[in-house]
This record gives C-alpha cells, structure tokens and sequence, in this order.
C-alpha cells in the first residue's frame, strides 16, 4: 500500500512527508498508540455507562417492580451482575490483546461467521443509533433553557446534535490524547452532579425522610421483574467498552482488571446511592409520572439553583458520545482488520496516529440515522442482540478453556462466573423475547440481513477483477484524501502461550 501512495504525483516537500511516513511505518510508527492509563480506562468505562438514563428515567426499573426497595434490589443485582461479566472480560482482555472487544473474542473463537453477524447488529445499528439517540438527548437539554415554555423545535434539537456529533469527531480524528481529555472533564462533571444528588439524599435522610422506602406493591410476575432488569442493564451498558481499545492501554494485564473493578464498583454505588437520593424525596407515583426525575428532584429540593441540573445531563450526554464514539470507531477499525469491513477502515492517520477513517464513517451512520424519525424503534428491535453478543463472549471463556489450555492467561477467573452469567443472560434476554414476540423477530429479521452481506462481501473471494480494481482504485483515493497508511502489525495480535508468564489465580 506504502507503494502505491508513494506513486501519486507530489511536490518535493510531499515526497519528504511520504519519506517520513514510510520511516515511521518501518519502525512500527503507525498505528495505535498506547496513550490510555489507568485514569483514562476509568473514565472511559464511567463515562460511557453514566449517560442522561440515571438523571431522567430511572423510573423505568420501578415499572417493572413496583415498589421502591425491590427497584432498589434491582439496581444493585444489575451492577453485580455487570461487575461478574466484568470481570470475565478481564481474563479474555488479557488473553486476546487485540481491538474490537467481544467482537474479537466471539470471531477468534466461533469463527468468521458469527463474528460478522455480531459486527454488522453493533456497527450498523447500535452504536451508530445510540450515538445519535444520545446527541439528540444533549441536543434537547442544551437547547431547552432557550425555550423554558414549551419543548425545543426539532429541527433546532437535530441541527445542535450534528454539531455536537461533527465536533466530537474532529477532536477524536484530530488526537486521541484529545478525545480522552474530554472525556476526563465531562466524567467527573457527570460525577459531581450525582455526587451533589447523593449529598442531598444522605441529608434528608438524616432529617427521617424514609416514609417511601417499603416493599409495598412489589410485583408478582416474573415476566415484568424481568423487564426491570432489562432496563437496569440498560443503565449499565458501557462496562465492556474498555476492552474495544485495549491496543491503547497501557499495560493493559495490570491496568485493564483495575480500571474494570474501580469503574464498576463506582458507578454501582453511584446508581444506587442516587436512587436513593431521588426516593427519600420522591413518591413511585411522582417518579413514574416526570419526564425527567433528577430535573423534578432539583426543582423540589435547590430551588432557583434547579437550572443546573439540564446543563450536568447536556455535560454527561456529550462525554457519553464522545466515549461511544472513541470506542464504536476502535470496533469498525478491528473489523477492518479481521477482513470483515472495507479495507480504508483498518488505516491510521500518519500524522495523528488515530483511525479517522473509522471515526469518519461511525460519524456518517449516526448522521444518517439523525435524518430518521424512527430510530427509538430501531434500536429497540435489536437491543436485546447486545445481551446476546456479551453473553456469547463470555461463554467464549470456558470454550477457550477447554479448547486452547496453552493459552496465556495472566489472570484466570472461576469458572462459576461465566456460567452465572450465561444462564443469566438467557434469563434476561428469553423473557423479554416472549413478552415481545413481535418486536423480537423484527430485531432478529434485520441482524439477519447481515447473512446475505457476508456471503457476497466476505466469504466471496474470487471476485471479478473489474470489481477488485474498481475497489482498490477508490481504497488508494481514500488514503491519499486522508493520508492514512495501514497499520504495522504488532505483537498484540498472536496468542502467546501459557508458558510465557505466571497465571495469577483468582477463585470465588
């Protein structure tokens, strides 16, 4: 490719950038760069979990309950359970250091098909979809101080959440160590907003407010209980995300476990804490009926000062784009990789050392789908494939236990956990699939249209030459536009054996 690019007609002092360039790419120059410590794992996981879901509808797990202390149980079932798969995503990051998540763990283990039925739900759908569901939601918060009266225009919501979404992918195209500063602010924003929330509850607490606090009411059908827990693992979805970039983490065997259980362990206690907070002064009916709980518990308890809470869930919303959009450009980069996306995706700026291209494309999808009037529905039917895909990645851990033994693996979990959380997870994602039959086999009937993708663009190799031309010709376009060469290959991306290092056992 280096070949090729140093083809194109340039003046003198392009041949010495070009020169440079293919100095760096021989020392290994371009690629991803471990830039992420221990600090920036942890906000990555925070920020991506805590988006604008805990300040306004925390109501959705009290639904499915029906009385406060059960919706409390819940909450803190949900975090353990998310700090289980945790903590099974910590032997499997440590095992295959390579980009792309579970992505990766479920290709290297059940093959390329899977792999790619799994990469086409998330990068077509989810991640594009929930970027732009989150955008939308800093776009309304950001926009509604200006129209204190009545809801924002949607066209005024949409145009702010464009500019929010092109923003943040210039910062991301332009240099990681920028992505990661903002994600580092909007973080401990969001923190102090519930931090200031939790402060509030623990004094009315202390002046006796606890009257709401019963088991009355609790729900009895299990199908509803289930759902509740749909929504609370809603909330916590973003765990994983650390592990879409582990190729930029430094020392990722020592730092990728402690950046897991502090982020977790944090946000759980965060969560349930706020909750809380909301309930010592908020009754189920108040909860279930406001639009947004943490605005209506500011408007009860600071008064003038309620103005602020909009603008921490703007601050929150835009950090979580920007995670979601660090992390979704990490899996089209490692797809590429694999052979499973356009080649142009797995290329690095030369300059700034980032996948722009992926950036640029993530970008493009969540544009695209802002344009839609439908995209709350469309990310509903294929919700439940999230829970899926982490569940099939955490029964690659004892597959890959049983299958590669030789395997290094610097940290070794019981297996009690990952079969926990497997039966778990068909649990949580059978009952809602029956509750919502038809919702389900939509969602099912647009991952399935990834087959026909995989078979023409994937699996067919001998393809015509005319088309082979037609796509490197557009492939050498695109790298000499955004100047990215393709990525040195680097030791993350062999399985070193177990000989190679001492385990370090962790039982229950």
């Amino acid at each position: 490719m280096s070949a090729d690019y140093q083809s194109v007609p340039q003046n003198e002092a392009a041949k010495r950038k070009v020169e440079q360039m293919e100095l760096e790419e021989d020392d290994g120059g371009v690629g991803l760069k471990p830039t992420l410590g221990l600090v920036q794992g942890c906000t990555v996981i925070v920020g991506c979990i805590i988006g604008s879901g805990i300040f306004i509808a925390p109501g959705g797990v009290l639904l499915g309950t029906g009385s406060i202390n059960m919706a409390l149980v819940v909450w803190i079932i949900c975090g353990v359970f998310s700090m289980i798969g945790a903590y099974c995503y910590a032997e499997l990051g440590c095992m295959i250091k390579k980009t792309g998540g579970d992505y990766t763990y479920i290709l290297d283990t059940f093959g390329p098909f899977v792999g790619f039925i799994r990469l086409w739900a998330e990068c077509i759908i989810v991640r594009p979809c929930t970027i732009t569901i989150v955008a939308l939601t800093f776009a309304k918060y950001m926009a509604k101080p200006f129209f204190p009266d009545c809801e924002p225009p949607d066209e005024s919501v949409r145009m702010l959440a464009a500019i929010c979404i092109c923003l943040l992918t210039f910062v991301n195209c332009w240099e990681v160590k920028w992505a990661t500063f903002v994600q580092d602010i909007f973080t401990y924003a969001k923190l102090l907003a519930l931090f200031i929330i939790i402060l509030t509850g623990f004094y009315q607490l202390s002046q006796g407010k606890v009257e709401n606090f019963t088991f009355e009411n609790t729900e009895e059908d299990m199908t509803k209980i289930a759902l509740s827990f749909y929504s609370g693992l809603f909330a916590y979805n973003g765990w994983n995300y650390l592990n879409f970039v582990i190729e930029e983490l430094q020392d990722p065997v020592k730092n990728l476990p402690r950046a897991i259980a502090i982020s977790c362990v944090l946000v759980t206690l965060v969560y349930v804490f706020t909750n809380i907070a909301f309930y010592t002064t908020l009754s189920v009916p108040e909860v279930l009926g406001s639009e947004a709980v943490a605005v209506t518990f500011a408007e009860r308890m600071y008064g003038s000062w309620a103005f602020m809470i909009p603008i921490f869930v703007a601050m929150s919303t835009f950090g979580g784009v920007n995670g979601i959009l660090l992390t979704s450009s990490r899996l089209f980069y490692a797809g590429a990789c694999e052979g499973q996306m356009p080649e142009i995706l797995s290329m690095i700026q030369v300059n700034k050392m980032t996948p722009a291209p992926a950036v640029l494309v993530v970008a493009l999808l969540s544009l695209c789908y802002l344009c839609s009037s439908n995209i709350y529905a469309l990310i509903n039917y294929v919700g439940f494939a999230t829970w899926v895909s982490i569940g099939l990645a955490v029964f690659c851990l004892p597959y890959l236990r049983w299958k590669h033994p030789e395997w290094e693996r610097p940290i070794k979990v019981s297996l009690i956990f990952p079969i926990i959380y497997c039966l778990a997870t068909v649990y949580i994602t059978i009952v809602p699939m029956i509750a919502s039959p038809v919702e389900t086999g939509i969602g099912i009937a647009i991952i399935l249209t990834g087959v026909p993708v995989y078979f023409i663009f994937v699996y067919w190799k001998n393809k015509p030459q005319v088309i082979q031309k037609l796509s490197d010709g557009f492939t050498k376009l695109l790298m000499k536009l955004i100047v990215v060469l393709p990525p040195k290959k680097s030791g993350a991306d062999t399985m070193p054996k177990a000989e190679e290092a001492p385990k370090i056992n962790v039982d229950a």
